[in-house]
């Protein structure tokens, strides 16, 4: 498959494919500066405007573990379309929505397309390139996976000053429909499609656990931890993915593999992913925070603040992915997390008076940190894995980094909000030492991510891969 294809059309399949990634990407954060705007729009509560956020990763992450039966049952064009198909009707519903419940309606079509994409180009670039070309490749989706959030509130805080909430939706009308005529007329199939049974116990038992966990994490930054609701959510959550996780490794044909966990590359990547996650989920939350509750921007301008960083990101994963196929990922991974500790430490004393300039080249430090790591980690795993083990690998890989966003997300959301009311007897001060407190935890997760690291496996010879 890999020798028997031009590169001129290779090109072409996977740069139709990172941009409708991109955008998938980048709805899934679009909202998140806009929710104070549409709780006033819609006169709904915090507890309710979050199921904007929260339901989006649910049906997301409940989606991705069935990735990888569906890109068995169907082939790469159906499944790529589809999940465009899904993002265009979920933009049209949200852009016309006149109450919360159909922009919530909207928002959960949007994500069932969301879930299925970034997996499936992963398991693409396994079946076309050979090992040594992965990281390049690898490196070009970083621009999306990493860029996209990056900006995401930069575009939509443009649109929240300067046109309307609408216009968040309307964007992804026409985007969408040219990604679906472009994957029409020049998409085509890699792998070979297979008659596969579902098996409809290992998907009750995926969508119930996968759902309950997210539900009960990502409803715990507004409800809090001891909130009856989100500890039987993720307890019972728990016991329910034990439970498939059992069925799984029994089973002769499991609809997720978790056999790719003998690997240890790919163990200790995943491991090393979760941390990350959670550490650019975390500041994607955390900075606006300090921005907007601690200094009076508006999301415009907290926007506009991490717009540079997401620039340099943007220009250097497909670097990084290079340096990948020839220095091999401990280097990258070393050079990554080092960045992203001296960032995290940059902002452990923020003030009042912190200027500007300053904030924007630390998370320029952060963003170079994370082109240094996030894809590198990616290829890294799944470039331990035997090809047939491929969609397995990449649908895990993705499970784990929606469970440690909604971890992430929940966890410092937590520790902010405590820290803050600690502090309340500084007043207007208090989200600001809250948010150094919060940028303290968050230090001390980057430098367990390190030591991790350290024992990550030197990669083996690359090793030649099967057509």
């Amino acid at each position: 498959m890999q020798n028997e294809i031009p590169n001129s059309t290779k090109k072409i399949l996977i740069t139709i494919m990172i941009i409708g990634c991109f955008f998938s990407t980048l709805n899934q954060t679009l909202l998140n500066v806009a929710l104070s705007d549409l709780m006033e729009i819609f006169k709904v509560t915090p507890d309710t405007i979050q199921w904007l956020a929260t339901g989006f990763m649910l049906v997301n992450g409940v989606l991705v573990p069935l990735t990888a039966f569906l890109m068995k049952r169907y082939t790469t064009r159906q499944l790529f379309i589809a999940s465009m198909l899904f993002l265009l009707i979920g933009s049209i519903v949200s852009a016309c929505a006149t109450t919360f419940g159909v922009l919530l309606a909207g928002r959960m079509i949007q994500a069932a397309g969301a879930g299925i994409i970034l997996p499936l180009m992963m398991t693409v670039i396994l079946y076309l390139y050979p090992q040594n070309e992965r990281g390049a490749v690898m490196g070009k989706i970083g621009f999306a996976i990493i860029f996209a959030p990056a900006i995401a509130p930069t575009v939509a805080g443009f649109m929240l000053d300067f046109v309307s909430w609408r216009w968040l939706f309307i964007m992804m009308i026409p985007i969408s429909i040219i990604v679906i005529l472009l994957a029409a007329k020049y998409l085509f199939n890699v792998g070979e499609k297979k008659d596969v049974k579902l098996d409809m116990t290992s998907m009750i038992f995926s969508t119930v656990g996968f759902g309950l966990v997210l539900f009960g994490f990502s409803s715990a930054g507004s409800r809090g931890w001891s909130d009856w609701a989100v500890l039987t959510c993720i307890i019972t959550g728990l016991i329910v993915i034990a439970l498939f996780c059992k069925m799984q490794l029994l089973s002769n044909e499991p609809m997720l593999n978790l056999r790719v966990f003998k690997y240890k590359m790919f163990t200790m990547t995943s491991l090393v992913n979760i941390l990350v996650t959670i550490l650019m989920y975390a500041d994607l939350i955390l900075l606006p925070m300090y921005l907007q509750t601690g200094r009076g921007f508006s999301a415009f301008e907290a926007g506009l603040l991490l717009l540079p960083g997401a620039v340099i990101n943007a220009f250097l994963s497909p670097v990084t992915g290079k340096l990948y196929d020839k220095h091999g990922a401990r280097p990258l991974f070393i050079i990554g997390m080092l960045l992203i500790e001296i960032s995290m430490w940059m902002v452990t004393d923020l003030t009042a008076t912190t200027s500007f300039v300053y904030i924007m080249m630390r998370t320029i430090i952060l963003r170079i940190g994370l082109s240094f790591i996030t894809m590198p980690l990616n290829t890294a795993a799944l470039n331990a894995l035997p090809l047939e083990l491929g969609s397995h690998g990449s649908a895990v890989n993705n499970t784990v980094r929606q469970l440690a966003g909604a971890v992430g997300t929940a966890v410092i959301v937590t520790v902010y909000t405590i820290q803050s009311t600690a502090h309340e007897d500084a007043k207007a001060l208090a989200p600001i030492m809250g948010a150094n407190d919060t940028y303290l935890f968050m230090l001390a997760v980057a430098v367990v991510a390190f030591v991790l690291i350290l024992f990550v496996p030197a990669e083996k010879k690359k090793r030649q891969q099967e057509a």
